[in-house]
């Protein structure tokens, strides 16, 4: 790594700080408003981020390098590493009372839409820090499309874009300029943003409460302003308001540009979409009988609670209506297994994703196929596509990496004294970005409060991991990649 990759990298980075000061004075309106004294600390955060980053960009500005594999590297933590701390920062000496493991904690889960929290007493908390974490969300949010769609395609680690698969990447882009392709993404995310706070409040919602659940829904993140989230408001409509954006958002944001611009019907018939509507149809349905034969509830009640919760876990969302490990094994299980599979590529949702589980098992297919006929020449389709050996190998690579994280971090959980569903769930949220776990401590009636700093600071990693696709950071812990 040379001296002028690295200035290029922290300018960019200070930049990027100089957007999160500017935020910051967000919240510290907020404060203000309200009579909060702790608009005094977002107001001197913003102040102090901004110099710092200023003073940075200014000493780092120079001629730019030609973008390349080992800058994208070291961006990527970088930027996310910079938004994480810089995140910290404000809540952290906000009268919220935390450690710094938990401010990270926090943060971290806050911009890569996790929602896991350690906060409680969310009903009376400032409003600024209320505001804060949810602007740090739908910053994520944003961070994570343009993360998948135009960088992790380039680095050859994940996105659609690289794998040639969706269709808004087969021979005609959605757009002849990259700055056209995001002037219509942001123009999408903030109109998407804009209609959920229409819907929540015109069904109910409070202003304040509107505006927080529209910006944590669009970037399925799952932040409330509510210790019982969304089992607070008692209101179907909004179940079924919020179920419809967070499945909305779960889809790949090119294929909504094309939709929505363009009028290209055709991309709703994606393969990863359909199989993401398809699973998610089954397991609505199946939630909702299975409730409404335990005598739970109605089926109508049933499916406006099963639609939601299941469209929460898929999107990664993390929102809760309520506890639902109450409604007996099939649902733990199911939930338990819906916690590995996320969304769609190029969206904000995270998870193993879609279209990883439909080239798994045409490899899978091919395999057998090749047991029986072993002189045969298959081809691993894509729906009318063929699968290219480097993203069959890219995919394996992140679903073995995955497996193992997930098997290292729950030992290492329940070596520090947690019990196996803890420890096996907390990883696995992490790493999948969703959220709740399972359990009396992590449950969707409870959160991370009781953690210690180590388990936090193990599981923040785990959650960088789950939304950079491992390999990012993975990468640049070789010392292969520091040489030359």
């Amino acid at each position: 790594m040379n001296a002028t990759l690295l200035r290029s990298a922290f300018y960019i980075a200070a930049i990027c700080g100089l957007y999160l000061a500017a935020a910051m004075f967000v919240p510290a309106m907020a404060d203000l408003y309200y009579n909060n004294k702790d608009w005094e600390v977002f107001a001197v955060c913003g102040i102090m981020v901004g110099g710092i980053s200023g003073v940075t960009a200014v000493a780092m500005r120079g001629n730019p390098p030609p973008f390349s594999r080992r800058l994208g590297f070291f961006l990527v933590n970088l930027l996310w590493v910079t938004f994480a701390v810089v995140g910290a920062v404000p809540i952290y000496l906000a009268r919220a009372d935390l450690s710094f493991a938990q401010a990270l904690f926090e943060s971290v889960s806050a911009i890569t839409t996790t929602g896991s929290t350690v906060l409680t007493g969310l009903d009376h908390a400032a409003p600024g820090l209320l505001i804060w974490r949810s602007l740090l969300q739908w910053m994520g949010g944003i961070g994570i499309v343009a993360l998948g769609l135009f960088i992790l395609p380039f680095l050859r680690i994940g996105g659609m874009a690289f794998f040639k698969m969706e269709s808004s990447d087969t021979g005609d882009k959605p757009f002849a300029r990259m700055a056209s392709f995001t002037r219509a993404f942001l123009a999408i995310y903030v109109g998407i943003t804009v209609l959920c706070a229409i819907g929540y409040g015109t069904s109910g919602m409070s202003h304040f409460d509107a505006v927080n659940h529209a910006l944590t829904t669009v970037a399925t993140g799952g932040f409330s302003t509510h210790d019982a989230s969304f089992g607070y408001f008692h209101d179907t409509r909004l179940l079924w308001i919020a179920g419809f954006f967070m499945t909305i958002c779960s889809l790949p944001f090119s294929i909504l540009i094309l939709f929505i611009v363009r009028g290209r019907l055709d991309t709703l018939r994606d393969p990863q979409i359909m199989l993401f509507l398809g699973y998610l149809g089954i397991a609505v349905f199946a939630l909702a009988l299975y409730i409404s034969l335990n005598g739970e509830m109605t089926f109508p009640m049933a499916l406006s609670e099963s639609f939601f919760n299941v469209s929460s876990i898929l999107s990664t969302t993390g929102y809760a209506s309520t506890d639902y490990t109450l409604w007996g094994s099939f649902a733990v299980v199911l939930v338990f297994f819906l916690t590995f599979m996320g969304g769609c590529s190029g969206s904000t949702a995270g998870g193993i994703k879609a279209y990883r589980f439909l080239i798994l098992f045409n490899m899978l297919k091919t395999g057998m196929k090749k047991l029986i006929y072993p002189n045969a020449v298959y081809s691993i389709r894509y729906g009318q596509l063929t699968v290219d050996p480097e993203t069959q190998r890219a995919v394996s690579m992140f679903f073995s990496a995955y497996i193992l994280l997930w098997a290292v971090g729950s030992v290492a959980l329940a070596a520090l004294g947690y019990d196996i569903v803890t420890a096996t769930t907390a990883v696995l949220t992490a790493l999948s970005n969703v959220g709740p776990g399972l359990g009396d401590i992590i449950g969707p009636a409870g959160n991370f409060s009781s953690f210690a700093d180590p388990e936090l600071y193990l599981l923040s990693l785990m959650m960088l991991l789950g939304r950079l696709e491992i390999l990012t950071i993975v990468v640049i812990l070789m010392p292969m990649y520091w040489r030359g």
